[in-house]
């Protein structure tokens, strides 16, 4: 019994990730990446204990447990590893975007500020651009 409780406490956890990684994806979908669920503090201490109870199950306690009860965890889990790799998509298209705006605007900016003549006597030494800043508190 004790272990049942364990799959059941398992396909709970499951379902509702479940439901905050598809609203996730609609949000991300509708462009408002602010309305995403997993952002909720709540949602992150339920995926920590979800990982840590995945991490500590016994695929045995599946094996032995009632039909139906087995049935149901593969599906659910089966349903959430789908949406999960859907999930992982979509943030990794939305992050190729956002650099890709971000580099774009560099290359702009750095367009802007290149001399309006190339010809003509150069100066010395090119002025370099500041790129990223980089802190070293070895002194």
């Amino acid at each position: 019994m004790k272990d049942d409780s364990k799959i059941e406490r398992l396909i709970a956890m499951a379902e509702r990730l479940t439901k905050a990684l598809e609203a996730d994806i609609v949000a991300l979908k509708a462009g408002t990446p602010s309305k995403m669920m997993s952002t909720d503090p709540e949602i992150q201490k339920l995926s920590a204990l979800y990982g840590r109870e995945a991490q500590d199950f016994d695929i045995r306690i599946a094996r032995a447990a009632p039909q139906p009860l087995r049935i149901r965890f593969m599906t659910i889990t089966a349903k959430f590893r789908e949406v999960l790799q859907l999930h992982a998509r979509l943030l990794a298209r939305v992050k190729n975007a956002s650099e890709g705006m971000i580099q774009a605007i560099a290359r702009e900016v750095e367009r802007m500020n290149a001399p309006l003549r190339t010809y003509g006597p150069r100066p010395p030494a090119k002025p370099q651009s500041p790129g990223a800043m980089l802190f070293n508190k070895v002194i």
